[in-house]
């Protein structure tokens, strides 16, 4: 049988082709899911070094022990070893005043007095009252005596005479009252004359003559303010961890800034017997301040010679975290998250610092942090770089 004309020409059935067209979309389709893998693998791989940049990479240091004995310089602050504001027991008007700031005064001297219209009326009165109290009483004692005469005589009876008698008991009492009440004014009126209440300096006048006074106002500001300034306190508060080396008569050298070359020499006296909030305990000290080189109220530096006590860790002053928390240090937990932890600084050397309390000799910290580092943070470590040491200084 002769061939068929369309084999001849290259015909094929529907059938092939199909089949081709199938291939051939199977190949397309895999090169492109290959293509569409691939481009995700891509962004996928971008996508964990974008994050793998974001976390930050942190240096440690190790906290080193320090027991080495030590000067403590603290700040202190230094008062008067008495001081009183002086106020008016008795309302009126300044008549005078006799002392100014800066001027010496000794014990009952006459500082300033008080003009009392008021008061003056009601002694007054009050005398005018004991003088009718005392007639009234004389006349009920003299009643009195004369019934019991006449009592004795039978002229009156019991009762009547009871009653005279009574009578002049109460207008005695009434004499007392009276008296004890001119006493009380006379007291409060010696109050006019307002004195030193001990041997010191004026350190304060806020009045004037003519001035209006109300007495028992404690809003207002005093009168005068005197102030005992030839021996002075001064308050320091030591670190919890040197506090057990505080004992009477230790002597500590005060330096204050507007006399750079002088120091003085004070000696504790007692303590709080108590650790505050912040960690520390407040020791009282006494100064011999009779060239008056010192000024009460201001604040000098307070030298302390301490002996060796435990370790404490000392960082570089890099690693210290200053905000609103406070004073921390950072360090990375097991999973390498931020542990921020609250400390309190013993001594300052400036490029380092000893650390009281919050963390411990030998513990890793971070140096360097950044400034937005926070609690839980993901940090990566860096490789350790050679030893870092905290010098003093």
């Amino acid at each position: 049988m002769p061939p068929n004309k369309h084999d001849v020409l290259g015909y094929r059935s529907p059938t092939n082709l199909k089949l081709v067209g199938i291939i051939a979309l199977v190949v397309v389709a895999g090169v492109a899911v290959v293509g569409i893998v691939g481009r995700v693998h891509a962004n996928q791989n971008v996508k964990e070094w974008t994050r793998e940049q974001q976390i930050p990479t942190v240096g440690l240091v190790i906290a080193k022990a320090d027991n080495t004995p030590a000067v403590l310089t603290l700040p202190a602050q230094v008062q008067a070893f008495q001081n009183a504001g002086i106020h008016s027991r008795v309302p009126g008007y300044l008549k005078a005043w006799h002392v100014d700031i800066g001027q010496p005064v000794k014990r009952g001297q006459l500082l300033a007095e008080v003009d009392t219209p008021d008061l003056d009326q009601q002694l007054a009165a009050a005398r005018a009252d004991l003088a009718t109290a005392r007639a009234n009483a004389s006349l009920s004692s003299s009643t009195a005596a004369r019934w019991k005469n006449l009592l004795a005589k039978d002229a009156v009876s019991q009762q009547e005479y009871d009653e005279k008698a009574g009578d002049a008991l109460a207008k005695a009492s009434v004499v007392n009252a009276a008296a004890a009440n001119v006493s009380r004014l006379q007291a409060t009126s010696a109050f006019k004359r307002i004195v030193a209440p001990f041997d010191g300096v004026i350190t304060t006048r806020s009045t004037d003559i003519g001035t209006l006074i109300s007495a028992g106002n404690p809003n207002e500001p005093p009168l005068f303010t005197v102030s005992q300034i030839d021996k002075l306190r001064i308050y320091v508060n030591v670190p919890q961890n040197y506090s057990a080396q505080i004992h009477k008569g230790m002597t500590a050298t005060l330096s204050a800034p507007e006399r750079p070359d002088e120091t003085a020499t004070a000696t504790v006296v007692g303590d709080a017997q108590a650790i505050s909030a912040q960690g520390s305990l407040l020791v009282q000290l006494q100064l011999d301040n009779h060239d008056g080189k010192l000024k009460a109220g201001s604040y000098v530096q307070a030298k302390l010679q301490m002996k060796g006590g435990p370790a404490v860790a000392r960082i570089p002053s890099s690693a210290l975290i200053t905000g609103e928390h406070g004073n921390q240090v950072a360090t990375v937990g097991p999973d390498n998250k931020v542990v921020l932890r609250q400390v309190t600084i013993g001594r300052d050397f400036g490029s380092s610092m000893d650390i009281a309390s919050g963390i411990a000799p030998n513990e890793k910290i971070i140096d360097n942090p950044p400034d937005d580092l926070a609690q839980g943070d993901l940090v990566k470590v860096a490789p350790p770089k050679p030893e870092k040491v905290a010098k003093n200084g």
